[in-house]
């Protein structure tokens, strides 16, 4: 194991706990409903970028493959909030809860949007122009054969929670 490979390593699991707070802190303060809402922008937001037919149009000044993939998150990421902003305004706020009640619950909804998170920016998203490929958090989430499965994760803890 080399030098490069750790810090490789040590990289893409800050993404991970990053993104993981990020969203633990979310629904903490927001609420449950609020992450539920989140992860059903994501699903929506997945489908129209998947979709989408005019990248080209978009993203056609754009030159180097760097600024290609910075320019596909930054319309994902516009996406996504208008997405979720929509599920704000169409789902009402049905638990009214303090921030730290049903705690466990809010730590599984925010495992569940991690996990879109994390699938979306291996298979759909040009995240790893970023990333060096090889370590294991992208074993984990990378393959194409794990993606259906992996997308199903957070609608499963959706029927739970």
């Amino acid at each position: 194991m080399d030098w490069a490979f750790l810090i490789d390593f040590m990289i893409e699991i800050g993404y991970f706990l990053l993104v993981f707070g990020i969203f633990l802190g979310f629904s903490v303060f927001k609420g449950r409903q609020a992450v539920m809402n989140l992860i059903f922008g994501l699903y929506l937001a997945l489908l129209i970028s998947i979709q989408f037919p005019n990248y080209d149009f978009i993203l056609g000044g754009l030159d180097s493959a760097g600024s290609l993939a910075l320019g596909k998150i930054t319309f994902f990421a516009i996406i996504s909030l208008l997405t979720t902003a929509l599920c704000f305004r169409v789902m009402p706020d049905e638990f009214q809860e303090n921030k730290f009640e049903s705690f466990g619950k809010k730590i599984l909804l925010a495992g569940g949007a991690t996990i879109l998170l994390m699938i979306f920016s291996f298979n759909v998203l040009p995240v790893t122009e970023f990333l060096t490929p090889g370590t294991p958090i992208q074993s984990l989430f990378a393959p194409e054969h794990y993606f259906f499965w992996w997308l199903l994760v957070p609608l499963v803890i959706l029927y739970i929670v």
